[in-house]
């Protein structure tokens, strides 16, 4: 018996989106069909929906990726069993449900599940509740191009011991069908509602909300490729654990601001970005991988000052101060920066509210989940996945290997090649990890991993440097006859703290040759 399946996509909105997507007319039922795109009639009446997580003491479900609920719907109750917490994109999950008595769990109902034996294996398997979430719902059915599509309109918040948050979110369910009607559904939508993609199921924002991590910047937490991945397979797990990984740290930066989940928004870009690049061979079929790639580059180009400044602010301009506490003009230069930086972040926050933004991250997901890339057969597509990184892997190390040679006498430029060629190489080496099994293979990489990251590190402090001098290059050209003009004071400590940061290059520029020679001395871990 074939294991029950649920594919969704999730949208993130909020209350005044929802109510204009219950007003939407490609949601209203008016039962034209799928010549118009209009939806058929039977949408159900708003239902209250209060649903209790479980886990046992020790986290064990959690940690298996397993979801385990009892919703109530007036005086039914439904146990719930999901495999797969979900990541950006379709959320594909295998689905358990069985009606019980009441509100708590009922082990009969395990049976077929994985559940049952993770529990009888437990050393605590005691299930304890962990969060509720209380919606209103509405569902639509709607036949969308060749499809049937369910879509749930909620309502609500998610409740735990350490607070509170709202939810508001569209989930557009596939009935029978083809995936691409729900991202073209999605894109309908999107024309006139503020949709986001959405990342998180309703237990995954439960268990960050109790754990006091859904507020907080985050790093990548992409899961390991599986040893027997194909290209294809690869592919699409990075590019959706990109995407994960940004707009997670999107919503921390909308709310907050907070300079880290502007770094880590980067990072996400640059892995994306570098993930496109790696698997060019791959996809070099299809012209929108490099459409995508440049449209990334194009639109977060303001990105990059921002966090210059950010940079600068938090770490040089401090240092600078401690070192040279009597200097008056750098609490001018630091008030001038602080207005750079509020207006840098201004047309952050101006690009992530934009429909363009917005739209390009949903055809970015179509893209990698129904794209041309993915139709008919590709040999690089559908070989294992160990080929393809064995030689993009060895080319980048031979790369970095002949540019970097003599490095401590390169120019910038030279030495800026280098560093994003060490980068490619970074992300690769932590993208295709797992494929390289065994215990050699994993020291190697340990190893290999660490003395890439002292490259980058040093070279990445040269980098700064150029960002330092550039940041104050620019505010000595900005300061003629403005309002806001820096003053000599404020002026004279820009070149103060330009001078005392090129102060330490050599020492960047030694350790950088130290590290380039430790790095190509070092066996590779995917031979």
């Amino acid at each position: 018996m074939d294991t029950p399946r649920e594919i969704e996509l999730k949208l993130d909105c909020t209350g005044p989106d929802l109510a204009a997507l219950g007003a939407h007319p490609l949601l209203q039922g008016h039962g034209e069909g799928q010549a118009d795109g209009h939806g058929e009639a039977g949408a159900s009446e708003p239902k209250l929906l209060a649903a209790t997580y479980y886990d046992t003491e020790d986290g064990a479900l959690r940690a298996a990726d397993l979801t385990l609920r009892v919703r109530r719907t007036g005086d039914t109750f439904v146990q719930t069993v999901k495999a797969g917490s979900g990541a950006a994109g379709l959320f594909d999950r295998a689905e358990w449900e069985s009606p019980v008595a009441g509100e708590a769990p009922d082990p009969s109902a395990f049976a077929g599940t994985p559940v049952a034996d993770l529990i009888a294996e437990a050393k605590a398997p005691a299930l304890v509740a962990q969060f509720r979430t209380v919606v209103m719902r509405s569902v639509r059915p709607v036949t969308y191009g060749a499809s049937r599509i369910a879509a749930t309109l909620d309502e609500g918040r998610v409740e735990t011991e350490k607070g509170d948050a709202p939810l508001c979110e569209l989930e557009l369910e596939l009935e029978s069908g083809n995936p691409a009607d729900l991202f073209a559904l999605a894109q309908a939508l999107a024309e006139t509602v503020p949709l986001r993609v959405g990342v998180l199921s309703k237990s995954a924002r439960g268990f960050a909300l109790r754990d006091g991590k859904a507020a907080r910047p985050s790093k990548s937490d992409m899961s390991p490729l599986p040893k027997d991945a194909t290209g294809g397979e690869a592919f699409r797990h990075i590019a959706l654990g990109c995407l994960r990984h940004l707009r997670l740290n999107e919503d921390v930066w909308r709310h907050a601001r907070d300079p880290e989940a502007l770094h880590q928004m980067r990072v996400a870009l640059r892995r994306l970005r570098t993930a496109l690049w790696l698997f060019r061979p791959m996809l070099a079929g299809d012209d929108r991988a490099t459409a995508l790639g440049d449209e990334i580059k194009r639109v977060t180009e303001p990105f990059g000052r921002a966090r210059n400044l950010d940079v600068f602010l938090e770490s040089t301009l401090p240092e600078e101060i401690a070192r040279r506490p009597d200097e008056p003009g750098l609490v001018a230069l630091r008030e001038r920066l602080e207005t750079e930086r509020d207006r840098a972040h201004d047309a952050v926050g101006a690009i992530l509210a934009s429909p363009e933004w917005r739209g390009l991250l949903l055809d970015l997901l179509a893209w990698i989940e129904v794209g041309p890339w993915r139709e008919g057969a590709g040999k690089l597509r559908d070989a294992p996945a160990r080929e393809l990184a064995t030689e993009v892997l060895e080319r980048l190390r031979r790369r970095i290997a002949k540019r970097g040679r003599h490095i401590e006498r390169l120019d910038p430029e030279a030495r800026h090649r280098v560093r994003i060629a060490g980068k490619k190489l970074r992300y690769g080496a932590e993208f295709f990890a797992g494929l390289y099994g065994g215990r050699k293979a994993r020291r190697r990489h340990k190893a290999f991993a660490a003395a890439l990251s002292d490259l980058q590190d040093h070279l990445g402090g040269l980098n700064d440097l150029a960002t330092a001098h550039a940041v104050m290059a620019g505010l000595a050209d900005e300061s003629g006859p403005k309002p806001d003009a820096l003053d000599g004071q404020a002026l004279f400590a820009a070149g103060l703290a330009t001078a005392d940061a090129e102060a330490k290059a050599g020492d960047l520029l030694a350790g950088a040759a130290e590290a380039h020679g430790a790095l190509t001395d070092l066996k590779p871990f995917w031979r």
